[in-house]
């Protein structure tokens, strides 16, 4: 009986500290979002897959709404191997790569397909490697793959129907250096405002336009204050699942790839889940009394090309970010 106590403490502690060889076997995941939000969905179905595709051998619980801590927290137990898995944006790894802060630069990107093409080129995959040397911690894979948002707008009470529209257009911004020059460069007055205030700012006249995932507009109602939409794709973004180095190398073979393979089809969901979510959306904001409409963005991503450029020049910009955008224009043959 003495034995039996003393094994299971000893279980217990070994759990606990992600050591054992249940950790094998069962990874945490810490997220931000809560489990009913769209994100929170696809985590789920992530660990449902990887549970069936590892036939029992990979099982990985959820832990939403930062219930493992704050972001420095759940870094540090990332890389310690407590938690094995953090899915949130990938600027996380900015701390110990600092170009992957450019990794959503503002209109460098023609397309999705242009910004994917770029985050797996050599370069990209570069910097994550710098990050992982240091850190123990990469994407679990295409870093593309679990899309958020889905995609950018600018949410107005002037109609903006144009790149020429937002020429003179009084836009919150947060407090960011890059983010404000942007925006500077494509010609809006820029009124710096906190988040949680734009709604009060649109109402009062202070702006007349906020940037914004769309997954967010309603939830915010701005639409109510601001009832023109463009879609701009101001920039991409995704869910970085991003991974304890060693516990990935740990799993056998046909664990990883069955892990692999639920990893794969939670990215097609994600899209699925995503945009079904923003359809439904805008379609309510319409019947509402909104209007919805998508802008060409190539006048935004010329001028900012020049933006960039000048960037480079002075030397502020990673070394190769330009090329490897260039290289990333076309698909390649």
């Amino acid at each position: 009986m003495t034995f039996m106590k003393s094994l299971t403490l000893g279980t217990a502690i070994a759990l606990a500290l992600g050591g054992g060889a249940q950790a094998e076997t069962t990874w945490r995941m810490a997220t931000k979002m809560p489990v009913d939000s769209p994100e929170g969905k696809v985590f789920e179905k992530f660990a449902d897959l990887t549970e069936e595709y590892t036939g029992g051998e990979l099982k990985i619980d959820v832990y939403p709404n930062e219930q493992l801590g704050k972001e420095d927290a759940v870094l540090e137990q990332l890389q310690a191997n407590i938690v094995q898995i953090y899915a949130e944006g990938f600027g996380y790894l900015k701390k110990w790569e600092p170009a992957l802060a450019w990794v959503a630069a503002a209109f460098a990107f023609d397309d999705y397909d242009h910004w994917q093409r770029f985050m797996v080129s050599d370069t990209v995959s570069g910097w994550f490697d710098n990050a992982a040397a240091q850190s123990g911690v990469r994407p679990l894979g295409d870093p593309t793959l679990i899309l958020r948002g889905p995609f950018r707008v600018m949410v107005s009470n002037v109609p903006v129907n144009s790149a020429a529209d937002m020429e003179g257009i009084k836009l919150r911004m947060h407090e960011n250096k890059v983010a404000i020059e942007t925006w500077d460069t494509l010609g809006a007055e820029v009124v710096t405002l906190p988040w949680t205030e734009v709604y009060q700012g649109i109402s009062k006249g202070i702006v007349q336009a906020v940037n914004s995932p769309i997954a967010l507009v309603e939830s915010m109602r701005f639409n109510e204050v601001a009832p023109y939409i463009a879609r701009h794709d101001e920039y991409w973004q995704s869910v970085g699942f991003m991974v304890n180095e060693q516990a990935l190398a740990d799993l056998p073979e046909d664990t990883r790839a069955g892990l692999m393979k639920a990893y794969a089809e939670a990215g097609d969901y994600s899209k699925e889940v995503m945009f079904a979510v923003a359809d439904e959306s805008i379609a309510r904001m319409e019947a509402a009394g909104a209007t919805y409409t998508v802008i060409d963005t190539g006048p935004l991503v010329a001028k900012m090309q020049e933006y960039y450029a000048a960037m480079a020049e002075s030397g502020e910009l990673p070394e190769g970010f330009m090329e490897a955008i260039e290289t990333a224009r076309s698909p390649a043959k």
